[in-house]
């Protein structure tokens, strides 16, 4: 259904998300889950604080969402949406890392911090949603994409940043099979790496593919790589295809996108963030902790190899998810 001013509500579960009542029905959700762990004094993100900014993003969205379902979507409440969806996609920050957990058979850090990633990227999804419904739609002229791009590869500068994204990763996995097949890196055994991981909790899934030279981690960096070229080539639209309410209509959008933007939206952040404070640590700003390495050197080497993947990688996925969302639009 479209109304004469050109505000399109769409049909079924669309209408829903793009008529502002599923960003209400998020901040209700999104501002009891903020207020229930500041009161019970539930940490998120190891502060007890960050509760209440839970609350109030929620509650931001609520009072936004039902003004964009009374007056429609007016241009300073998609700017209000935009902001809060933002915000939102902040909070969903480490979810990527509670999957992987779950998928190797560990238990979470904290199922309240895990059910208010979960929560925060679905807000995230449904605020951009609304946001997105009542924006003219954009010029592509000159830029092919739907039917047009189908089939086509990502320009040379998007797989550029694939072959950048895949080539940072090279000397983490060299890192892990070093320790997996035990041998000694940074001043750490493998034997002495399976035994951290021992005390660290790891699960029995975890400690017996180490034992048999398969660091998890390596085998998530080639599945990442994977992902990353199924984006810019050709081949990588031939995988299932799933439905993204981000418009006034039901809109067919490739499934590789959801692991996309997830590890887009985790491993770029964490990454620049974690190359930001190695280069303090590195000028001697700040001081770095040694952990289970035997010298600061060596705990500063494994931060560099490792956080630098994350933050070129993370850089990569998001320009490729980007150009790919554009060619099969």
């Amino acid at each position: 259904m479209t109304t004469t001013s050109g505000w399109t509500t769409g049909r079924g579960p669309a209408r829903w998300v793009t008529d502002g009542r599923a960003a209400a029905g998020w901040g209700v959700a999104y501002t009891a889950l903020g207020v229930g762990c500041a009161v019970s004094g539930t940490a998120l993100f190891g502060a007890g604080w960050v509760g209440w900014a839970v609350a109030a993003v929620g509650l931001a969205a609520a009072v936004t969402g039902a003004a964009v379902a009374v007056s429609g979507p007016r241009p300073v409440l998609r700017t209000a949406l935009w902001v809060l969806c933002a915000s939102a996609g902040a909070g969903a920050f480490s979810l990527l890392m509670d999957v992987v957990t779950l998928l190797f058979g560990q238990g979470v850090d904290s199922v309240p911090g895990a059910a208010q990633h979960v929560l925060a990227a679905l807000g995230a999804v449904l605020l951009a949603g609304t946001a997105r419904a009542g924006a003219a739609a954009p010029s592509s002229r000159g830029v092919p994409s739907g039917p047009a791009a189908l089939g086509q590869a990502a320009p040379p500068v998007v797989q550029l940043a694939a072959w950048a994204g895949t080539v940072a990763f090279v000397p983490y996995v060299v890192m892990k099979l070093t320790w997996a097949f035990g041998g000694t890196f940074a001043g750490v055994s493998g034997a002495e790496m399976r035994a951290a991981s021992e005390r660290n909790g790891a699960s029995g899934l975890w400690l017996a593919l180490e034992s048999w030279g398969l660091d998890p981690t390596a085998l998530l960096a080639a599945l990442g790589a994977f992902l990353l070229w199924g984006l810019v080539r050709p081949w990588g639209q031939v995988f299932p295809r799933w439905t993204l309410l981000l418009s006034g209509r039901r809109v067919p959008r490739p499934l590789p996108l959801l692991p996309a933007l997830l590890g887009a939206g985790t491993l770029a952040p964490y990454g620049v963030v974690g190359v930001g404070y190695a280069a303090l640590a590195t000028a001697g700003v700040v001081e770095v902790r040694v952990g289970d390495f035997p010298t600061a050197g060596d705990a500063l080497l494994v931060c560099w190899i490792g956080l630098g993947a994350f933050a070129v990688y993370g850089a990569a996925l998001a320009v490729a998810a980007r150009d790919y969302w554009r060619r099969t639009r």
